[in-house]
């Protein structure tokens, strides 16, 4: 584990000299929620452990996997480099989700878990996209997240996700109370990607009744940029455009990136703790407990949210 965070922080010292000479900066702006030009593509360690983790799986399913996170990854270097049409990454996205697929079939997934996963890898990708703009955010939440299911999983998939962990965890002290660097596309896509492997992965070892606790650890994630993307839609906002609607978003330029990040990490913990602590219960109190926290989130956020009118506070 403490391999993966050193070339986690290394690979995110060399790409920030390299980003600054090439002038891969996220520029301030009303779309933005940081205050100075800051450099892109930190997260490139987070391929590198991925790969590694990988290597530790069964070949045809560490083939796979490894597949769609080269594409992930490769998808997400070109779009710090260049940019890339959303139309574009979209089907990347959908291809490394195939791969997904490909990969849990090896391990004797079913038609359902399949399908799961190829709608699974845009979902998660896109999700810790969007939250790369908050200082510490993304990292702090796929790192939580991948220890949670790190404990519940065992064996190579284990092995995976505290290899996630790691490279979070060497990435953050760069990224987090002050962003030097952001992870860009090629560093949130692959933790979007890596977490929908353990999340396909853990429910393809998880009895019927409780794979919904699965999804708590991402809750607090994909109720803020869930509801805020159907709401946007619903009030007919250009939801594929970036904006700062999202209620992290909001909350960053009232309170502060620090207040925000720290926030939803209790959030995530304390989800987390639910998950495990109902993994042996009955099967009521198993969907009883997801809907008790699905509701509060939703909750929360429609309390937080207020009124915006595309992106801007009202």
């Amino acid at each position: 584990m403490l391999t993966w965070a050193a070339v986690s922080a290394l690979a995110t010292v060399v790409v920030g000299r390299y980003a600054w000479r090439r002038g891969m900066l996220d520029h301030p702006g009303p779309r933005r929620s940081h205050a100075v030009p800051t450099p892109r593509g930190g997260g490139l360690g987070i391929v590198l452990a991925g790969l590694g983790g990988c290597a530790l799986l069964d070949p045809p399913v560490a083939a796979w996997m490894a597949l769609g996170l080269i594409l992930i990854g490769g998808m997400g270097a070109w779009d710090d480099h260049r940019g890339l049409s959303p139309l574009w990454k979209f089907c990347l996205q959908c291809l490394a989700g195939l791969c997904l697929a490909l990969a849990i079939v090896q391990a004797g997934a079913s038609a359902v878990q399949c399908a799961c996963a190829v709608l699974a890898v845009p979902v998660l990708v896109n999700a810790w996209n969007f939250i790369d703009g908050i200082d510490g955010l993304a990292a702090s939440q796929a790192l939580l997240c991948a220890l949670a299911l790190g404990v519940w999983l065992e064996g190579p998939m284990q092995a995976l996700a505290l290899a996630l962990a790691a490279a979070c965890l060497g990435f953050l002290p760069f990224n987090f109370p002050r962003a030097r660097i952001f992870a860009g596309d090629v560093g949130s896509a692959a933790m979007g990607y890596l977490l929908a492997c353990l999340l396909l992965m853990a429910w393809h070892e998880t009895a019927q009744p409780r794979w919904p606790l699965l999804l708590l650890p991402m809750t607090v994630v994909l109720a803020d940029t869930g509801l805020t993307l159907l709401w946007r839609i619903a009030h007919g906002q250009r939801w594929w455009q970036p904006h700062t609607a999202h209620l992290y978003q909001r909350w960053a330029r009232r309170h502060g990136h620090v207040v925000v990040t720290a926030a939803y990490a209790v959030g995530t913990v304390a989800a987390s703790v639910l998950m495990l602590t109902f993994r042996y219960a009955a099967t009521l109190a198993v969907w009883l407990a997801v809907l008790a926290t699905m509701t509060v989130a939703a909750g929360l956020w429609w309390l937080g949210r207020g009124r915006w009118i595309d992106g801007v506070e009202a």
